[in-house]
């Protein structure tokens, strides 16, 4: 089964020498992470309060409890593993033809496989910051607290996560942009492109080969070269470096 895509994209890959991955949270959910908008995704979720509303700025404001209680149980994965796709994306770069994985997961697991050059679009559960002294904390830390984790300065620390109402940090951005606009291969995977403005960076690519691999149609039509409806751990994974 689509041994001709997979086909296709390995002739892709092997003419790439600047190779650039853009992904969304399909990426993690053959690590069993949850994604967001699929049918199973925490979007379609019954909660006292929309998950769009607990992830946002006002809502971890206000009612700081109910939102790290959400956070904790649906957004923490620490035991999750990297899959066959996050350890083909290090492998590439480890050869030499991959020159940056742009995310918008927040579950590290691109470095866990290892990766180095991972831009971060949505930030990091991996790091946590107190809002009173800056000191900073592990995920462990924060996920084993009780109720709203606090500093050793009674601070209360915040995830160095992008939610809703705030804004993506400007060097990640324009890091980004020139990463996508430098690169000859531009492979959008995991994602349904309806979050911006992260869905729009792909507006700067001005390379050879546009890739797209998503189970489910995307929320734009990017005109790609190779567009692949499948799992792409499974995809990815059949690729040889």
């Amino acid at each position: 089964m689509y041994e001709q895509e997979v086909g296709k994209l390995q002739e892709i890959i092997d003419d790439s020498r600047r190779i650039v991955f853009f992904g969304g949270a399909g990426v993690s959910t053959e690590s069993n992470i949850p994604d967001f908008r699929s049918a199973d995704g925490l979007y379609q979720q019954k909660y006292k309060y929309s998950p769009e509303q607990i992830v946002s700025h006002t809502f971890f404001v206000h009612r700081t409890d109910s939102f790290y209680e959400f956070y904790k149980e649906k957004m923490m994965f620490l035991d999750a593993k990297p899959n066959a796709a996050h350890l083909k994306l290090a492998e590439l770069e480890d050869a030499g033809q991959l020159t940056a994985v742009i995310t918008q997961n927040i579950d590290g697991l691109h470095q866990a496989a290892g990766s180095k050059n991972v831009l971060e679009l949505h930030g990091s559960i991996h790091r946590n910051y107190c809002q009173n002294c800056r000191k900073f904390y592990d995920a462990a830390y924060v996920k084993s607290s009780e109720g709203i984790p606090r500093c050793s300065c009674g601070g209360m620390i915040k995830p160095d996560v992008v939610l809703y109402e705030e804004g993506l940090d400007s060097d990640v951005i324009n890091r980004s942009i020139r990463a996508i606009s430098e690169a000859d291969t531009l492979i959008i995977g995991g994602t349904s492109l309806v979050v911006y403005p992260a869905a729009g960076f792909i507006d700067y690519f001005r390379g050879k080969h546009l890739v797209v691999i998503n189970k489910s149609a995307t929320a734009r039509e990017v005109g790609a070269e190779l567009t692949i409806a499948a799992p792409i751990g499974e995809i990815m994974g059949r690729i040889t470096v």
